[in-house]
């Protein structure tokens, strides 16, 4: 039986980027949106058809503002052979006098808690749901407010940890997550608070949009025209 389109996606970007090595005790954040979830039916359906020699395990970072996982995904996960731990952090209660929550905040405390728990059990990487259009709407604003030319990287490694982060979903534009979700049945459980403030990425989003006619052959060649030997150095200032 032929496997999904967006499974070959990201074998692809797994292969290209050597995102899963042989003894890999690999973390995934599980959200409950479409892409993190897309992450762990891939993984799911990885080991069975592979003769894989990793690990891996989906913990959900609950907080004050974000529900815990609707009872029907879990139960779509179980399905799927996985058990989703739930953690609960007090994300509000980290912000800094003076200063207001927002999404960059909350997902950045989330991150540490994925981090700090893959450092206490043994997990050398924690694989995230960034997909292409994260990853070019992050290139575009970071050249836009920062004047940097810099994004996601399909694989990071941390200067003080000894883990990585892995976007397995990096060759995977949005669209083609929601076709696969969609065609699935996937039950959605996202964050609904009252802090969220996107603007800019919604700004970048409709801008890659306009650049690219939502077209992925050429949302592909701007991912990679990213790649070092893309990168023609002698033209640039």
């Amino acid at each position: 039986m032929a496997q999904p389109v967006l499974f070959s996606m990201i074998d692809k970007a797994v292969f290209d980027y050597k995102m899963i090595a042989p003894g890999d005790r690999i973390l995934i954040g599980a959200s409950g949106g479409k892409d993190s979830t897309a992450l762990i039916e891939y993984f799911s359906n990885r080991v069975k058809r592979r003769n894989c020699n990793f690990e891996f395990k989906a913990v959900h970072i609950q907080t004050e503002i974000t529900p815990a996982l609707n009872p029907d995904l879990d139960a779509m996960f179980r399905g799927w052979n996985v058990e989703v731990e739930n953690i609960f952090v007090d994300t509000l209660a980290r912000v800094k006098p003076g200063f207001k929550m927002n999404c960059w905040w909350c997902s950045t405390q989330r991150r540490s808690e994925l981090l700090k728990y893959a450092m206490a059990n043994g997990y050398n990487k924690i694989a995230l749901g960034h997909h292409m259009d994260d990853i070019l709407e992050t290139l575009l604003m970071n050249m836009l407010d920062k004047g940097e030319f810099g994004t996601m990287p399909p694989v990071m490694r941390y200067e003080n940890y000894p883990a990585q982060i892995i976007r397995p979903l990096c060759y995977a534009d949005e669209k083609s997550i929601i076709a696969h979700a969609t065609n699935e049945g996937y039950i959605v459980s996202t964050c609904t608070c009252n802090f969220q403030d996107m603007s800019r990425r919604k700004d970048a989003k409709k801008s890659i949009e306009l650049l690219t006619g939502g077209d992925k052959n050429k949302k592909n060649r701007m991912f990679n025209a990213m790649k070092k030997e893309n990168i023609l150095t002698d033209y640039l200032p």
